[in-house]
C-alpha cells in the first residue's frame, strides 16, 4: 500500500492484516522515523507519504513576495520610517495635533501620507508582481505517483519523498532523486541554464540499481530510505547515500536533478523528491543583492543634519526671543491671563513651549518629497535610459545592459578605481587551440595578438603565415603539418604524441550531440577550454564521437597504420573532478586490452609537483615551452599519464569507494584518496590555447584612463601572461616604471626546495617587506620629479598574500595608489575581494568591480559598484551585481555618458531641493522677528503642505531625467569631464554654502521688498493689505522664482522644462483662485481678487522675482566666464553645432579618429588668435587649463586673458565639418 492510500483512508487499513503484516515485518525500522533525526544529516523514506510525516519537511510552496495581507501594512510601515527624514515629519506630524502647533495638522499630515501613499503603493505593485510570478509557478502541473499510476498534481502539493515523472523539455519541480530514465543506460540530459546560464547540456546517471523503476507499476515497488546532507545553497555538491533492498549505495552529484533546470534530449525521467520549496539549492541561492547605498546619497544624510542643525538654530533664537520678549510691560497684551506658552511668570516654559511651537512652524526645511523624487529619478534614469540604450546592446547575443538595481546610479558617475577580471571580461572567452608542446618539440606556427603587440613595440612587424593546408574551426586555429593528417607518426616521439592525442580525447566531460561524424558533431562543455582541447583531438585523428556513462567511443586515425581508421570504446572507471582547489582532473580508463591508465591534465605548478622522478631534461624544456606560451598571452595546461597495475587500482577502488560513500567531509576525503593515485606522473606535453581580446577593449581602456580612473586587473593567470595581456590592453606600456613582485625568484625557489614551511612563509614575507619599502622609496623619488614616468605594479598571489597582512597592508596601499596600473596574478577569488576592500576602506575611493564568472562573485560584492558581464561563464557574475552588461567596452558608455550624466542630475535635483525648502522657511523665520516671537504663521497652511508636493514638485523631476550638459558622443571624446565626479565637484559643502547664501539673500527679497512695498499699498476700495494679502504676495513670487531659478541652472530646456515650470506656477495661480473663493471662513478668502484687481500685484510679480534672480545671475555670469566648469569650456568649443539628436552619426564619425587626431581636430576648428600667455589659441576663457591638462601641463588662468577674450567677438566659420 502506497503513502497515498494511508493518507486517504487510514480506516481501510484495519481490515487487512495480511498487507499491515506485511509493512511491518518489512519495514522493522519504523521506530526510528519518529526519533530525533542528527543535524548533520535527514532521512527521507521515498515512497512513503505518511513515514515523512513526523518530520515535517517543508511543503514545495514558494514565495518570494517580501509581505503577505497582515504584514503588508505594519511592515511596510516600518520600512518607510526606518529613514530619519520620514521619522522626522511623523513626530513633526505628532506635534502638530497638539495646541502648541500654529498651523492645522493637515499641513503636516497630508504630505507625509502622500509621501507614504505613493511608496506603500509602489512596494505594493512590486509585491503584487512577485505574487503572481510566485502563484503561476506553484500552479505548474507535474506527474506524481498515486495509486500506481501518474496523476497531474500543483507544484505546491508536491512532498518530500514522492515519486515523479518529468517529461522532456520539463522543469524539475524540486530537487530530485534521479531514479530511472527512458535512454539507455539509465542517464539523462538536463540544461542549468536558469541555475547558473550555462547552456552547454549535462549528464546525470541514475543509480543501476534503481534503471527500472521506470512505469508506474514498477516504480510503485520502489522503498528506499535516503540519508542526505541537510538544505545547503551548494549547487555542485551533494552527500548522501540510498539504502534500498539492504544495500548502501552512494549519491553523488550526478544523480541530483535541480530545480529549476530542465530536461533536454530524454523522453522522460522518473525521480524521488530531495528537497522541496524554499530547500531547494535554487532558492537557497536566491539572496538578495547586498544592500549598498550610493557615497552621494551617505552625504545627503550629512545634508539633512545640517538641515537639522540649521532648523534648531532657528528654533532656538526664536525660543530665546519668545522668554526674552514675553514681558509684563506688555500689560494690553495680557500674557499674565494667557496659555503658559507665553506667561511671562515661567520663562524657561516658555522657552520649551516656543521650540516645540517653531519646530512645526518650521518644518518644511526638510524636503519630505527629495527622496521620493530621487527613487523616482533613479528608477526611471534606469529602466529608460539605461536598460535602453542601444549603444550598449549586443547584438551578437541578443543581450541589452540592465541596471538591476537604481541605487548607484549617481555612483557609477564617480568611479576612481576599476577592478577587472582578465578572462572573459577583457578577453572574449572563446578558447582556440592554437599550440602545444610535446616529447620537448613545440608544435604550431601562429602568431598571437600578444606576439604581434610585443613586436609591434620594440619596433619589429611579424607576419602571419599560414599554409594552404591550415585547418581553422571553432575551438581550432592549429597550423602545423606536422601533426596533421598522420604525420605525427613521422615525428621522433610517436608514442608520446599518441598518448598526448588520447588524453586530449578521454580526459574530459564533454558530451557529444548531433550525427556522429567530426564535420556535424557538436561538443557541450563545462568550459571553452575543454570543448578547444577536444576538437583539438578530433583534428589529430582522435576522434570522440560517443559517451555513455561507462564509455567513451573514440575513432582513432593513422593509429596501427597510416590511413587505418578503427572504433575504439575505452572503459571509464573513475573520474576524479576538476576544482579550483585541486587545479587538475583525471580520468581512470580502461583499454579494450585491458590495460589501466590515469589520464592527468591540469596546471603546470599541480602537474610538475606529481611527476615523476628522472626525465629533468623534458622537464625543464617543458617549463621552458610553458614560459614562451604564457609571454605569448596563451594558456597552458600541462598533460601527463601512469599505467596501473591492477591490484594496486583495485587497492585503491576501495579507498574510493570508501570515501565517496562517506557522509561527513566527502569532498575532503575524495581528495585525499586521489592524491594517492595522482602520483608518479609521466609528462607527455603542454597545451597552450589562445583567448582573444574582446572588441573595442583596448581603447575603452585608455579612454577610461583618460577619465582618470585607474583600472586593476586580478587574474588567476600566470604573471608572464598577464603582463602581456596588460599590454596589449593598454594598461602597461614601455614608458611606464614596472614594480614586479613575485614569488617566482631564485631565492624563493631555493628556501621552497628545503620544505620547511615555516621558513617559506617567514621569508617570502620578508622579501614582499624588501620589495615593498624599495618601491616605495622609488615612487616618492618619482613624485619630487617634474615628469617622472608612469608607474605599474605587477604582484602575484602568493606575495599578495603576505602583502595583505595587517602589518603590511598599509604600504602596499601607499604603492598601489601611486600607481596608474595594478595587475594582480594568480590571485584567488576571496584575494580579488580583499584587494578591491583594501582600497574601498583603506583609501575611502569610489571603487567598481567588474566581471563574468562565479569566482568574481565576491569581488563584485565588494566593491561600491558591482558590474557583471553576461558572457560564457554562467550568470553567476550577473546575479549578483548591480550593473550588467555584455562586453567590457560598454564600460565606456555606462560611466563617461550615464554615470556622468546620473551624478551631474542627482547633485542638481538635491542642492535645489535645499535651495528652494532654505528660501520658502527663511521668509518664514523674517516674520517671526515681526510677531514676538509667538510662532504666529505667515503662511496659509494649505501653502505649505502643498509647496513641495505641487508647486515645485514636477519641474526638478524633469530637471533630473532630462538634463544634459553634452551630448552622450562629447562626453567619450572628452574623457576628462569624468574627473569632475571624481573629485565630487558639484556636491561639495562649497556648493551648498553657495546655494545657502543665495536662499538667505532671495528670501530677505521676498520678505522685505513684498512687506514694506505694501505698507503703503491700498486695495480698490482703498483699504491696506492685510497679512494673509501680503503672505499671499509673498508666496506668490516664491514659487514664480525658484521655478524660474531651476531654468537657470539647466544645461538643455526641453520642451518639458517649459510644460512643468509653466504648469507649476499655472497650477499654483488655478488652486489660489479656486480656493480663496470657496471656503469663505478661510483667512484667504477673495485674496487673489483683491490682489489681482491692483497694479501693485503685477508690478511686484515682475520686479521681485527679477530683484531675487539678479544676484544669481550675475554670479553665474563670473562663474562662467572666469571660473568654468570643464564641461561649459566643452560647450563653448561646440555651441554652433546642433545637439546631440543623432548620436548614432557623431559616434560614426569620432569613431574614425584616435584621440590625438580629435583634440587636434577641435583645436584646429577654434580662431587663430595666439594667447600671449599659455600658448594656445582660444576664444573662451578656461581653454587653455582644459586642454593643457589633457596634455599633462600645468596651465592656470590668467585673469586679463579671461577679460580679454570675453570682449571678443567670436565669428564662427561657415560649413565647418561637424564633429
Amino acid at each position: 500500500m502506497s503513502g497515498w492510500e494511508r493518507i486517504r483512508s487510514p480506516r481501510s487499513r484495519m481490515g487487512r492484516n495480511s498487507n499491515l503484516n506485511h509493512i511491518s515485518s518489512s519495514t522493522t525500522v519504523r521506530l526510528g522515523r519518529v526519533q530525533p533525526q542528527a543535524p548533520g544529516y535527514r532521512t527521507i523514506y521515498c515512497n512513503d507519504r505518511e513515514a515523512n510525516l513526523p518530520v515535517k519537511f517543508k511543503g514545495n510552496s514558494i514565495s518570494t513576495t517580501k509581505y503577505n495581507f497582515l504584514t503588508f501594512l505594519p511592515k511596510g510601515l516600518f520600512e518607510q520610517f526606518r529613514r530619519v527624514a520620514n521619522l522626522y515629519f511623523l513626530t513633526i506630524s505628532i506635534l502638530s495635533t497638539t495646541p502648541i502647533s500654529p498651523v492645522s495638522p493637515l499641513t503636516n499630515v497630508l504630505p507625509l501620507s502622500l509621501v507614504l501613499l505613493v511608496s506603500l503603493i509602489k512596494e505594493a505593485f512590486e509585491d503584487w508582481k512577485r505574487f503572481q510570478n510566485d502563484m503561476s509557478i506553484n500552479n505548474n502541473v507535474i506527474e506524481v505517483l498515486q495509486d500506481q499510476k501518474w496523476e497531474p498534481i500543483p507544484w505546491k502539493k508536491l512532498q518530500v519523498g514522492d515519486i515523479v515523472r518529468v517529461k522532456q523539455d520539463g522543469f524539475f519541480p524540486a530537487d530530485l532523486l534521479f531514479l530511472a530514465s527512458t535512454n539507455p543506460d539509465g542517464v539523462c540530459y538536463t540544461e542549468t541554464a536558469n541555475l547558473d546560464g550555462e547552456t552547454n547540456l549535462k549528464i546525470r546517471k541514475a543509480l543501476e540499481k534503481t534503471w527500472d523503476y521506470l512505469n508506474p507499476d514498477k516504480a510503485s515497488e520502489f522503498k528506499g530510505e535516503l540519508q542526505c546532507e541537510q538544505p545547503n545553497n551548494s549547487l555542485y555538491t551533494f552527500t548522501g547515500n540510498l539504502v534500498a533492498e539492504k544495500q548502501t549505495l552512494p549519491l553523488s552529484p550526478n544523480q541530483i536533478l535541480l530545480r529549476g533546470c530542465n530536461l533536454r534530449n530524454t523522453e522522460y525521467i522518473v525521480g524521488a523528491v530531495i528537497f522541496t520549496g524554499p530547500e531547494t539549492k535554487v532558492m537557497m541561492n536566491s539572496m538578495n543583492v547586498p544592500s549598498k547605498r550610493s557615497t552621494l546619497e551617505r552625504k545627503l544624510d550629512k545634508l539633512i543634519l545640517v538641515l537639522f542643525s540649521v532648523l534648531f538654530t532657528m528654533c532656538f533664537i526664536g525660543a530665546i526671543g519668545s522668554s526674552v520678549f514675553v514681558n509684563k510691560k506688555y500689560y494690553y497684551l495680557r500674557l499674565s491671563n494667557a496659555d503658559a506658552q507665553f506667561n511671562p511668570a515661567n520663562r524657561f516654559v516658555v522657552f520649551i513651549l516656543t521650540m516645540f511651537t517653531l519646530i512645526t512652524l518650521y518644518s518644511p526645511i526638510i524636503p519630505i518629497s527629495l527622496y521620493v523624487s530621487i527613487e523616482m529619478i533613479k528608477f526611471i534614469q534606469s529602466t529608460q535610459f539605461i536598460n535602453k540604450d542601444l549603444h550598449m546592446y549586443h547584438s551578437e547575443s541578443n543581450t541589452p545592459a540592465l541596471a538591476r538595481t537604481s541605487n548607484l546610479n549617481e555612483e557609477l558617475g564617480q568611479v576612481e578605481y576599476i577592478f577587472s577580471d582578465k578572462t572573459g571580461t577583457l578577453t572574449r572567452n572563446l578558447m582556440e587551440f592554437f599550440k602545444c608542446s610535446i616529447g620537448g618539440e613545440v608544435y604550431g606556427t601562429g602568431v598571437t595578438e600578444i606576439e604581434r603587440g610585443i613586436a609591434q613595440r620594440n619596433g619589429m612587424k611579424i607576419e602571419d603565415h599560414r599554409s594552404a593546408s591550415a585547418v581553422q574551426e571553432k575551438g581550432f586555429n592549429f597550423d602545423d603539418a606536422r601533426l596533421m593528417g598522420g604525420a605525427w607518426r613521422n615525428e621522433p616521439n610517436p608514442d608520446m604524441c599518441r598518448e598526448f592525442f588520447r588524453c586530449l580525447a578521454i580526459c574530459h566531460t564533454v558530451l557529444p550531440e548531433g550525427d556522429e561524424s567530426p564535420e556535424k558533431i557538436r561538443y557541450q562543455a563545462a568550459s571553452p577550454d575543454e570543448a578547444a582541447l577536444v576538437t583539438a583531438a578530433k583534428n589529430f585523428g582522435f576522434f570522440f564521437y560517443r559517451r555513455t556513462p561507462t564509455m567513451i567511443y573514440v575513432r582513432e586515425s593513422h593509429v596501427e597504420k597510416m590511413g587505418k581508421i578503427q572504433d575504439v570504446p575505452y572503459e571509464i572507471l573513475n573520474v576524479l573532478e576538476f576544482n579550483s582547489t585541486r587545479k587538475r582532473q583525471s580520468v581512470v580508463c580502461r583499454y579494450p586490452d585491458g590495460r589501466l591508465v590515469l589520464y592527468c591534465k591540469g596546471a603546470d605548478t599541480v602537474i610538475y609537483e606529481r611527476l615523476a622522478d628522472g626525465n629533468v631534461d623534458l622537464k625543464k624544456v617543458s617549463r621552458e615551452h610553458l614560459e614562451h606560451f604564457g609571454s605569448s598571452g596563451l594558456r597552458t595546461l600541462c598533460l601527463a599519464y601512469k599505467d596501473l597495475s591492477h591490484d594496486m587500482y583495485e587497492s585503491w577502488n576501495e579507498k574510493f569507494i570508501q570515501a565517496k560513500s562517506s557522509l561527513h567531509d566527502r569532498e575532503k576525503k575524495l581528495d585525499e584518496v586521489a592524491e594517492l593515485i595522482e602520483s608518479d606522473l609521466f609528462l607527455v606535453g603542454c597545451t597552450a590555447i589562445e583567448d582573444k581580446l574582446q572588441e573595442g577593449v583596448p581603447a575603452c581602456i585608455e579612454t577610461l584612463s583618460k577619465a582618470g580612473i585607474k583600472i586593476w586587473v586580478l587574474t588567476g593567470d600566470k604573471i608572464e601572461t598577464a603582463i602581456n595581456i596588460a599590454y596589449a590592453c593598454n594598461l602597461i606600456n614601455n614608458e611606464m616604471k614596472q614594480f614586479i613582485i613575485s614569488s617566482e625568484t631564485d631565492a624563493i625557489r631555493e628556501v621552497e626546495n628545503r620544505g620547511d614551511q615555516v621558513e617559506i612563509a617567514r621569508f617570502i614575507r620578508e622579501e614582499v617587506k624588501k620589495d615593498l619599502k624599495r618601491f616605495l622609496n622609488e615612487v616618492q623619488q618619482y613624485l619630487h620629479t617634474l615628469s617622472g614616468p608612469k608607474l605599474a605594479l605587477v604582484i602575484d598571489g602568493k606575495c599578495l598574500m603576505y602583502a595583505l597582512d595587517p602589518s603590511l597592508r598599509v604600504m602596499l596601499l601607499n604603492l598601489s595608489l601611486n600607481c596608474d596600473s595594478v595587475v594582480c596574478c594568480r590571485v584567488s577569488p576571496l584575494q580579488k575581494a580583499q584587494v578591491t576592500s583594501l582600497v574601498k576602506k583603506g583609501a575611502k575611493k569610489i571603487t567598481l568591480s567588474i566581471g563574468d564568472g562565479a569566482n568574481d562573485v565576491s569581488m563584485i560584492q565588494a566593491a561600491h559598484v558591482g558590474v557583471g558581464i553576461s558572457g560564457l561563464e554562467g550568470m553567476q557574475a550577473v546575479m549578483a551585481s548591480d550593473f550588467a552588461i555584455a562586453q567590457f567596452r560598454f564600460l565606456a558608455d555606462l560611466l563617461l555618458v550615464h554615470g556622468r550624466w546620473s551624478y551631474l542630475r542627482i547633485c542638481k535635483v538635491v542642492t535645489y531641493f535645499f535651495y528652494k525648502n532654505l528660501t520658502f522657511t527663511l521668509t518664514q523665520f523674517w516674520f517671526t522677528f515681526q510677531t514676538g516671537f509667538s510662532g504666529q504663521r505667515f503662511y496659509d497652511d494649505w501653502f505649505q503642505s502643498l509647496y513641495n508636493v505641487i508647486f515645485t514638485a514636477l519641474p526638478v523631476i524633469i530637471v533630473g531625467l532630462f538634463d544634459k550638459d553634452v551630448g552622450a558622443s562629447l562626453s567619450k571624446k572628452y574623457p576628462e569631464l569624468y574627473k569632475e565626479g571624481i573629485r565630487n565637484v558639484f556636491f561639495k559643502w562649497r556648493v551648498v554654502a553657495i546655494w545657502a547664501f543665495f536662499s538667505v539673500y532671495q528670501s530677505l527679497v521676498f520678505y522685505y521688498f513684498v512687506t514694506t512695498s505694501s505698507s503703503s499699498a491700498k486695495n480698490s476700495s482703498g483699504q491696506m493689505f492685510g497679512l494673509f494679502d501680503v503672505s499671499t504676495m509673498a508666496f506668490t513670487c516664491v514659487v514664480i522664482t525658484v521655478n524660474l531659478r531651476l531654468l537657470m541652472i539647466c544645461n538643455s530646456i526641453t520642451r518639458w522644462h517649459y510644460i512643468s515650470v509653466g504648469g507649476s506656477i499655472l497650477a499654483w495661480f488655478i488652486f489660489f483662485i479656486i480656493y480663496s473663493g470657496i471656503w469663505p471662513t478661510q483667512n484667504v478668502y477673495l485674496v487673489i481678487y483683491v490682489l489681482m484687481s491692483t497694479l501693485y500685484f503685477y508690478i511686484a510679480l515682475i520686479l521681485v522675482p527679477v530683484v531675487a534672480l539678479f544676484g544669481d545671475f550675475i554670479y553665474q555670469g563670473v562663474q562662467r566666464w572666469f571660473f568654468p566648469y570643464d564641461y561649459q569650456i566643452i560647450q563653448e568649443l561646440h555651441r554652433h553645432e546642433p545637439d546631440d539628436t543623432s548620436r548614432a552619426q557623431l559616434l560614426e564619425i569620432g569613431n574614425q579618429l584616435t584621440p590625438d587626431e580629435a583634440r587636434s581636430y577641435a583645436i584646429s576648428k577654434l580662431p587663430r588668435e595666439i594667447s600671449k600667455h599659455t600658448g594656445f589659441a582660444f576664444d573662451s576663457p578656461g581653454y587653455e587649463s582644459f586642454f593643457a591638462a589633457q596634455l599633462g601641463v600645468y596651465a592656470p588662468q590668467k585673469a586679463w586673458d579671461v577679460a580679454r577674450r570675453a570682449s571678443m567677438r567670436s565669428r564662427p566659420k561657415a560649413g565647418q565639418k561637424k564633429s
